[in-house]
């Protein structure tokens, strides 16, 4: 089995956001006058490592357009030479952008000449590259054998606006390791395990067609706002491996068929706010091992919020991920988890009260509520049934959603029962949904404003009525109580 996909349209914007105390070195592939500091473009360095070492912590490397494939240097004895390295807080940046500026490594994918690897990037703590394209490079040197494109330090080392393409690593991380990675693509990596990323936080990143033993796209760390399509693995996670995912769109990756493989997407997983779907894998085509809630997926796992219901793309066999205007991932999503004010394509969450599952929200939801809910109930998904009350039970379908009640039955309906009293205190019951978590206000003088306080907070909810006992409720001659749903 094999999947091709292009790439999504991806906008690249490398701002130049200079600090005035910053001192800036310059870099030109083509520069006939190199001098040092390299302090403007007439005397500018030729080459990105010589400029390195010239900056001091926070100054500031710019380079311009071209191919960088000279030059090297290795952070140990033991690690594989690369051709960059970046051991203070200096910021690495280029002019326009990785179409036009490219690091380039040294490839190898044999044990018997690792000595030749060359790895692009390698990031100490405070360290920024922005906006180059970092290809064929290569980690394979004993202990120092991950993150084939660049590899880190520490979360806290950032690499933004990047292409990380055809690089190798003999261990895990074919494109990167340890590192923090915010709109960057990868494609065609590959790693024994992890052949995106090991160990890495990726955010707003395409992660396509990558290859592994283990884990095809990426190996532990976490994605928010992530795609992951046509990514391979042999045994196991074609997607990702014991990764946390929030608000990430996984498909069409998949596992060797005929093996014993399992997770053709997440493998052993946390994910929230996720579309796990049309994934391939000998056991667990989508899914195997992971915690899942608020998820689009099958077969249905256990957690809150899930659905089975096909997400509904625009054109999966053309890699457009985005939702269609039916899809019931629409407003399927719970707010607490969402990933960022921004969805994959720069665009705002939230459109329509409720975050959309996946990593692209949908723009002009014409209902509030979720679409999968909607549908469930053969209710129309164009607003027009939001606030009425299909059931004639007091609550329109907005509040009946809200709570978990079904629209279409009037017996199904979130409200209060007559409480009772005894020396412990009052005993306040209603109408629950298992799943659900409530609060509970009480309130003394309704003439008052604010009327309620909440005495109770995260209750959960029981299937069919939940009880609490308000043990101070003993010693005034009169309460009011109402609760609430809490989101």
């Amino acid at each position: 089995m094999k999947n091709h996909f292009h790439l999504l349209a991806f906008v690249f914007l490398t701002t130049l956001n200079i600090n005035a105390q910053a001192a800036v070195r310059y870099v030109d592939l083509n520069s006939t006058n190199p001098v040092p500091p390299y302090s403007n473009w007439l005397t500018a360095a030729t080459n990105i490592q010589v400029a390195i070492d010239a900056a001091n912590p926070g100054d500031v490397v710019l380079v311009t357009n071209g191919l960088y494939a000279t030059g090297g240097r290795q952070w140990n004895q033991y690690d594989a030479t690369n051709r960059i390295l970046l051991t203070n807080a200096v910021t690495v940046q280029s002019v326009n952008g990785p179409a036009v500026t490219t690091i380039q490594g040294n490839r190898v994918s044999s044990i018997t000449n690792l000595t030749n690897a060359v790895r692009c990037a390698y990031l100490g703590a405070g360290a920024v590259l922005a906006g180059f394209t970092l290809t064929n490079g290569s980690a394979g040197n004993g202990n120092y054998d991950n993150g084939g494109g660049v590899a880190g330090v520490t979360l806290g080392t950032m690499v933004s606006n990047c292409v990380l393409a055809g690089n190798y690593a003999l261990g895990s991380g074919g494109g990167a390791m340890g590192c923090t990675l915010i709109n960057c693509v990868f494609s065609n990596n590959f790693a024994e395990g992890g052949g995106a990323a090991i160990n890495s936080s990726l955010i707003n990143c395409q992660i396509i067609n990558n290859t592994a033993g283990w884990a095809g796209g990426a190996l532990g760390g976490a994605a928010t706002n992530c795609l992951f399509a046509g990514n391979h693995a042999t045994n196991y996670g074609g997607a990702s491996g014991f990764c946390t995912l929030v608000n990430c769109t996984l498909t069409a990756n998949w596992l060797q068929p005929g093996g014993g493989g399992n997770g053709g997407g997440s493998y052993y997983g946390t994910l929230l706010n996720c579309i796990v779907y049309s994934n391939a894998a000998p056991n667990g085509s989508n899914w195997y091992s992971s915690s899942m809630n608020y998820c689009c997926t099958a077969p249905l796992a256990a957690g809150s919020g899930n659905i089975t219901n096909s997400p509904l793309f625009v054109n999966q066999t053309n890699g457009d991920f985005h939702l269609q205007s039916n899809s019931p991932c629409i407003n399927a999503g719970k707010n607490a988890s969402a990933a960022g004010n921004a969805d994959l394509d720069g665009n705002p969450r939230l459109q329509g009260g409720t975050v959309d599952l996946g990593a692209f929200e949908f723009q002009n939801p014409a209902s509030v509520i979720s679409y999968a809910w909607l549908q469930q109930y053969g209710l129309p998904t164009d607003g027009t049934a939001d606030y009425a009350d299909t059931d004639n039970d007091g609550m329109n379908n907005w509040q009946e959603w809200i709570s978990g009640t079904d629209p279409t039955n009037p017996l199904s309906c979130f409200k209060m029962l007559s409480p009772s009293n005894n020396i412990s205190g009052a005993a306040i019951t209603w109408i629950s949904v298992g799943g659900k978590t409530y609060f509970l206000q009480r309130g003394t003088n309704l003439a008052t404003q604010p009327s309620f306080s909440t005495i109770q907070s995260n209750i959960a909810g029981q299937t069919g009525t939940t009880t609490f006992t308000d043990l101070t409720a003993t010693n005034f001659p009169l309460y009011f109580y109402r609760v609430g749903v809490q989101q």
